[in-house]
């Protein structure tokens, strides 16, 4: 059996993690409608606000809740984990950047998307791997709410 194929393959995801997964979906959906914003020529003003709400009532709390409870399974010193660490400072200096807003919302997209693939696919299956069922209780205890994207009244990318 080829080993280096399974390497990638998501496991199943533990019950404790998959809060933390819908997250993860939820902003591969915030992707998707920046591409559909570009794609319908949507005014850059209406996808920025948008992902600066995204960033500010969703995405922030879900990097702490990674950074605090997750990423301290396999310690900050683990490879996976610095590269975590330097997509979510990457990350924040993108969704906090006021100028160039349809370059910095093309980067958002690509780079989001990035990082959520790695996270889904790498990152916590190492995690779940060596996770202990007391940490994982503490992942799920500590998820303080779930990723709410439906709360937005301007839907530009329908």
């Amino acid at each position: 059996m080829n080993t280096s194929m399974n390497a990638n393959k998501p496991l199943k995801r533990s019950p404790h993690l998959k809060a933390i997964s819908r997250d993860h979906h939820h902003g591969l959906l915030v992707c998707w409608k920046i591409r559909e914003g570009f794609k319908r020529n949507i005014a850059i003003e209406r996808i920025k606000r948008y992902t600066d709400w995204f960033w500010k009532t969703q995405l922030a709390d879900h990097f702490e809740v990674e950074e605090i409870y997750i990423f301290p399974v396999l310690g900050n010193d683990h490879e996976l984990v610095k590269r975590a660490l330097t997509e979510h400072r990457r990350l924040k200096r993108l969704f906090e950047q006021e100028t160039e807003a349809w370059r910095t919302l093309n980067l958002i997209e690509e780079e989001l998307d990035s990082h959520i693939r790695f996270e889904e696919r790498i990152l916590f299956n190492e995690v779940q791997r060596v996770a202990t069922e007391p940490q994982l209780a503490a992942i799920a205890k500590h998820h303080r709410h779930p990723t709410q994207c439906e709360n937005w009244d301007d839907l530009f990318w329908e």
